[in-house]
């Protein structure tokens, strides 16, 4: 049970709660705490307004009580009421992005699409499509394809590209021209990048077969060739 002191000479009566956050005790802060916990802002405001007004109901005239810092608290506690607001409806609204975003990504189910990755698969006489992401322009870009054993099968020399995405149509040969046979690839993208050696980002092709949630709400993609990548990580759609 709360209880309450009359002080002053007009016998006004304010709890000990105030009195204690009026007084700085270790009773007052764990109140204060609690407060700060289970009410909203406006709950705030009210409690330092009524302490505010308490204080100045009940000074000394002949020894005035300080009320800069009441007044300072209570600044802080708008422009900490006003921080909160606008997480709230920060969170809102990337709440509906998300729910717009996932509602696009649904549109992209059956659809092929170029992702980061570096695995393709190479089916003999059949085209093969992927990509290369590039940080800046590059004065001389290659992409090799390897074999399972570690071995450059073939080198396709793209020459000089802008910063982007360069997506790449390859029939599947060695560097004699003979078909490959099928199987598992890998590829790496390395080139001259802004006058100096650098690699780019190699994109692998894949059937969206569903949409998942991943970090933080956002949608992710499940692709055919078994990875799942961010809606954002999407670099083409075939």
């Amino acid at each position: 049970m709360t209880s309450s002191t009359t002080i002053g000479s007009g016998g006004t009566t304010v709890s000990q709660t105030l009195l204690d956050t009026m007084n700085g005790t270790s009773s007052a802060t764990s109140a204060t705490s609690s407060s700060a916990s289970s009410s909203t802002g406006a709950g705030l405001q009210s409690t330092f307004l009524q302490l505010l007004v308490t204080q100045l109901q009940n000074q000394d005239p002949t020894n005035p009580m300080d009320s800069s810092q009441m007044t300072s608290q209570l600044a802080e506690i708008n422009t900490v009421t006003g921080i909160s607001q606008l997480n709230t409806s920060l969170a809102s609204l990337s709440t509906q992005l998300n729910a717009g975003q996932t509602s696009q990504a649904a549109l992209l189910i059956g659809q092929s699409v170029l992702a980061p990755g570096n695995s393709i698969t190479v089916t003999t006489g059949k085209e093969n499509a992927f990509g290369v992401t590039i940080p800046a322009a590059a004065s001389d870009m290659k992409i090799n394809v390897i074999n399972s054993s570690g071995q450059i099968v073939n080198t396709i020399d793209l020459g000089a590209q802008n910063a982007g995405t360069v997506p790449v149509a390859w029939t599947p040969v060695d560097t004699a021209g003979n078909a490959l046979p099928a199987g598992t690839y890998t590829i790496t993208a390395t080139g001259t990048i802004n006058g100096a050696a650098g690699t780019g980002t190699t994109l692998t092709p894949g059937t969206v077969e569903s949409v998942v949630q991943g970090t933080g709400g956002a949608p992710s993609l499940v692709l055919s060739n078994g990875t799942t990548t961010p809606l954002t990580s999407v670099a083409a759609i075939l």
